[in-house]
């Protein structure tokens, strides 16, 4: 079985305020790139990457007019896609929802949101002193994770969390000291989601179940110098660095490098970085597993167009990975024999 994650940008902009998907020559959110191609470009990918269970970051916009769920299977259906019945979870004020895309005739999938007196539900509000001021503040996620009930079609049940962390960049900043400000403010509320992701993640292990985090982190070891500040990235976060290795989930690129810090790291995203002219690559998404899964485990892929050698032997390919998205697809082959199902 197949699991990736992959951030679409803008996909609710492929659509209009009736939910129907607009293929033509008008310019989308990628620079020069028409909406048609970009919805072309998504469908070539979607099909090389063939997964049975797709999260879809910043996925079409749910609301009263038309519905994620809806306006994805109608894309399924357009580009015959095996992946063919979609999920989300709650829904969001930021037209970017997260939602799943999967093959119903490998896995079932249902919403199945977790709270505890320790960790409520992701819809709801944390409490927790961000800033060691003995002050409790108020934690909220603006895409509140997509936490699902996988269950293969032999049995295997695995229990699923798709994020979209917040990001760090200090958006509105109109001066140097500003910009510190918000950045500092908006990673102590990124590691506070990110703990609060772990602690639904401790839930699961401590009930004995498998557990897959994948999606968007805004976040990855040693991206930033307030990483120094706080001590760990989010990501780490997230996978239990430092905890037991039985509770440590696994993800082959959440792991910094013991080289030289100057060495090639894997990246899933590409920015345009206009003042500068030049292109910014990072590692922002993944596919975290807990110990059972990541044993069955092979084959985790960054599907990045020059640094995977096979997708740059196909120009098809190659170039509708550029089109279609500023982020890379994820995956991971898990392995399962179905005598083994419960």
């Amino acid at each position: 079985m197949r699991l990736a994650t992959w951030n679409i940008e803008w996909f609710t902009n492929l659509f209009d305020r009736n939910g129907r998907l607009l293929e033509d020559g008008e310019w989308s959110a990628r620079y020069n790139v028409t909406r048609a191609e970009q919805i072309g470009a998504i469908a070539i990918v979607l099909n090389a990457l063939n997964a049975d269970v797709l999260l879809v970051v910043e996925a079409p916009d749910d609301n009263a007019r038309h519905k994620t769920v809806a306006m994805l299977e109608s894309f399924a259906a357009k580009f015959e896609l095996r992946q063919r019945k979609a999920l989300i979870g709650f829904s969001n004020e930021t037209q970017q929802e997260i939602a799943l895309l999967y093959d119903p005739d490998v896995v079932r999938a249902q919403h199945e949101p977790g709270e505890s007196e320790a960790w409520p539900r992701f819809d709801g509000v944390l409490k927790i002193d961000l800033d060691i001021d003995a002050q409790m503040d108020t934690v909220t996620f603006s895409k509140p994770p997509l936490e699902v009930k996988l269950e293969t079609l032999t049995g295997q049940v695995m229990r699923l969390i798709g994020v979209h962390i917040k990001s760090k960049s200090p958006h509105g900043a109109t001066s140097r000291e500003a910009a510190t400000r918000i950045a500092i403010e908006n990673r102590r509320k990124q590691l506070a989601q990110s703990v609060w992701v772990r602690g639904r993640v401790e839930a699961h292990l401590g009930a004995g179940e498998s557990v897959i985090v994948l999606g968007d982190f805004n976040d990855g070891p040693g991206l930033d110098e307030y990483e120094k500040l706080f001590g760990r990235s989010g990501v780490e976060i997230v996978a239990g660095e430092g905890g037991p290795e039985a509770w440590r989930l696994q993800d082959p690129h959440a792991r910094l490098s013991a080289a030289h810090q100057t060495s090639a790291a894997p990246s899933s995203a590409r920015f345009y970085l206009g003042d500068e002219e030049q292109y910014f690559s990072a590692m922002l998404d993944f596919v975290m597993l807990s110990p059972d899964l990541a044993a069955r485990a092979a084959n985790w892929r960054i599907w990045h167009p020059f640094d995977d050698p096979k997708i740059y032997r196909v120009p098809e390919l190659r170039e509708a990975l550029l089109q279609a998205s500023d982020h890379f697809p994820v995956s991971v082959d898990l392995t399962f024999d179905p005598a083994e199902g419960t």
